[in-house]
């Protein structure tokens, strides 16, 4: 059952993503309002989200805050993203479409901890503060994005490579999220150092498939939104970085799992793979 933060977050992020659609909604409906509402439209974004966070302020403290917070700023980029993604030049909607990814990817991971295992639920649950590394990656293809588009715009109008990149960040998102609620209550984002008591070794559903689903679905995440931006650089960077961190995390983490599980891990190596190119994981007998 859902927790009461779970509740929370989906009020916020369907309220944030509400008021970032009301100048477009507003405009298309025919609706009288100053000119200045829908045509000095980044400054008309600025004001809404700075007057979204008074009531939250108010009604809230503490971690109910942070949530309303957050959850709020994700669905208010959703919604932005969603706007550019129908309505802008076709060479900025592929970046709409990104930023609605983006948005619904670290909502998603508060979301689902929220329901599977809310006793571990944090404000980390939302990833945004993943690492340094992190925002440096995301910054770096906003910047190649911008750059391209101002000298070759027609590079970012949308193309098959773009909607290839969709079409993997959707796989992606759906296997790490299939993979969190098969899990459940074992899945956490932090590599656990103690064995818990009602920690169990899950080998079925898409575990039978590969050992580490969910890291699996966020490398080909990872890449799909390079392509969906269009970004020969980081595409190529972020498939090397991607593929080197979910190498030391699976290296580091199946160790963890040989100590908790002994034989049972080892077989179960035997029968599944790891579901990444090339990384075989931790073996006993190497």
């Amino acid at each position: 059952m859902l927790c009461y933060y779970g509740k929370l977050s989906i009020f916020c992020f369907i309220l944030g993503s509400s008021i970032a659609v009301l100048p477009e909604v507003l405009s298309r409906l025919k609706i009288n309002v100053p000119e200045v509402y829908v045509n000095a439209i980044w400054l008309t974004h600025l004001l809404q989200y700075a007057i979204l966070n008074v009531p939250l302020l108010i009604a809230f403290r503490g971690f109910s805050y942070q949530v309303a917070l957050r959850a709020a700023f994700l669905g208010y980029a959703f919604g932005i993203g969603a706007t550019i993604s129908l309505t802008a030049p076709l060479s900025w909607q592929m970046f709409g479409v990104y930023i609605t990814v983006l948005a619904t990817f670290h909502y998603t991971e508060f979301l689902s901890i929220a329901w599977i295992n809310p006793s571990t639920l944090c404000i980390d649950s939302f990833i945004l503060n993943h690492s340094v590394a992190y925002g440096v990656a995301a910054c770096s293809s906003w910047i190649e994005f911008m750059l391209e588009r101002y000298y070759f715009p027609m590079m970012k109008e949308p193309s098959f490579v773009s909607y290839f990149g969709l079409t993997l960040c959707i796989c992606g998102e759906l296997l790490r999220k299939l993979a969190m609620f098969t899990a459940k209550h074992n899945f956490n984002h932090i590599v656990q150092s103690e064995k818990m008591e009602n920690h169990e070794l899950v080998t079925h559903g898409v575990y039978k498939i590969c050992r580490h689903p969910s890291y699996v679905g966020w490398f080909y995440w990872s890449v799909g939104t390079q392509l969906i931006l269009q970004n020969p650089f980081c595409a190529l960077a972020y498939t090397l970085i991607s593929w080197n961190f979910f190498h030391d995390r699976i290296l580091n983490e199946e160790i963890t799992l040989l100590n908790f599980f002994g034989q049972d891990y080892v077989d179960y190596q035997k029968e599944v793979g790891t579901g990444l190119p090339f990384i075989s994981g931790y073996k006993l007998n190497l």
